[in-house]
């Protein structure tokens, strides 16, 4: 037996409506926001990806599934949905659109080659949000507010939200270099991985799930300390704006998010539900204002975030919310003998196409079986088709719920089950 890949999962029809449910929703939520939705490919450059998301980042160097095609490109699953969009940006010279900013969003699966744990998965599904062509705190706190309100709007209330400035270059330049000489003379007790980014992303030490405990970090200098005055005064602005809108948040000096464009404001909102598990990040976000000019593209700034699926679902698990399955159909036909079992084919496949939703039996059952599987199937409303309904030209349709029946024509059944649907 061929078993799924580790890491993966299936995703049955029992569970299926629950995500239908979420993307629904998710897509709703967009149209008050005025964002459009982006479709980039599955796979993409490796290039793209070393480049834009960080060769020194755990996602380039230990996580991402990369291969070589049949033209020995090297080609690579997208690990995350912010480099893509970046690069549909550039590449079809969006900022040449009068709409700006331009208002981005997706929906789809992504890869790492991480270990799974509850509510990670290898291959995962990501929605994500992107605002590209504007350095403003207003659209910063767009991108968190809407992101506020899409946990709430599932009903999720144990959250929290943790932001914090990063800085522009000439900041980040400055804190990188006070990182350096405050981890220098204790490196070499600290893992590989971090011994390794001192030189090349120290602030990813600050995040590390291995030495993240240890005094050196809980004593590290903190970036809110290196801001020049344009990052203070952007960061204060957004702040100020949280404020107005009466969203609650702390700040977290320690907070650098995992991936190397990031500038400025930096987010994650974190379920405190009891139950969630040990890693309590649901969602995080940031500022990214040299990513399209690392990718070879204009001069432009961007803010997004991205959220797993399988961890909100996990986040109204724990806080005892139930997506509910309204799943029916319309009518459920059962059949007695040949000539009625014939008429129901061509019935059934002339109300699917007026819009009416219906089902059949195909295994032969008796009536009694039939009748069972109309409730399994939470049919709204049954008929029976024999010789006397064929030959008289009408049916008894009964309501399942009420218990009601009715007589109805066959000319005359399109009509009611419309009426009554």
């Amino acid at each position: 037996m061929i078993n799924i890949p580790r890491g993966t999962q299936d995703i049955l029809p029992k569970d299926t409506y629950k995500w239908q449910f979420i993307e629904n929703k998710l897509h709703e939520l967009m149209k008050l926001y005025n964002y459009k939705e982006i479709r980039t490919p599955i796979f993409e450059s490796t290039e793209l990806f070393s480049r834009g998301v960080g060769d020194s980042t755990d996602v380039v160097q230990k996580e991402m599934y990369t291969f070589k095609d049949k033209g020995d490109r090297s080609i690579t699953l997208r690990p995350e949905g912010t480099a893509g969009v970046v690069r549909s940006f550039i590449e079809n010279k969006m900022q040449g659109d009068p709409n700006q900013p331009v208002k981005l969003y997706y929906n789809g699966p992504m890869f790492r080659y991480e270990r799974k744990q509850k509510g990670r998965y290898r291959q995962f599904v990501q929605f994500g949000v992107e605002a590209i062509g504007s350095e403003n705190p207003a659209i910063d706190v767009e991108i968190i507010s809407m992101l506020v309100h899409i946990y709430k709007s599932f009903g999720l209330k144990d959250l929290k939200l943790v932001i914090n400035s990063i800085g522009d270059a000439e900041s980040r330049a400055e804190y990188t270099k006070a990182l350096q000489t405050h981890f220098e003379p204790v490196i070499d007790t600290f893992c590989n991985d971090c011994q390794n980014r001192l030189y090349t992303n120290p602030m990813r030490i600050l995040d590390c799930k291995v030495d993240r405990d240890k005094e050196a970090v809980k004593n590290a200098p903190k970036i809110t300390d290196y801001l020049n005055d344009y990052s203070k005064q952007y960061f204060e602005e957004v702040k100020t704006l949280l404020d107005e809108l009466g969203i609650e948040y702390e700040i977290d000096t320690n907070l650098v998010r995992g991936l190397d464009y990031y500038t400025h404001t930096a987010f994650e909102v974190m379920s405190n539900a009891e139950g969630f598990g040990a890693i309590t990040t649901l969602c995080g976000g940031g500022r990214y204002n040299g990513l399209l000019e690392l990718l070879d593209g204009p001069k432009e700034t961007g803010i997004g975030f991205a959220l797993s699926i399988e961890r909100l679902l996990l986040a109204l698990e724990a806080e005892g919310i139930e997506i509910e399955q309204e799943e029916s159909i319309d009518l459920f036909i059962a059949t007695m003998g040949d000539q009625a079992e014939k008429y129901s084919i061509s019935l059934i496949n002339k109300l699917r196409h007026s819009g009416i939703s219906c089902d059949k039996d195909y295994l032969g059952r008796k009536l009694k079986g039939q009748m069972k599987q109309a409730d399994r199937l939470n049919a709204v409303h049954t008929i029976v088709l024999g010789d006397d309904e064929l030959q008289k030209e009408q049916v008894e349709v009964k309501n399942m719920k009420t218990g009601e029946n009715t007589t109805v024509s066959f000319k005359e059944l399109e009509q009611y089950l419309k009426e009554k649907s």
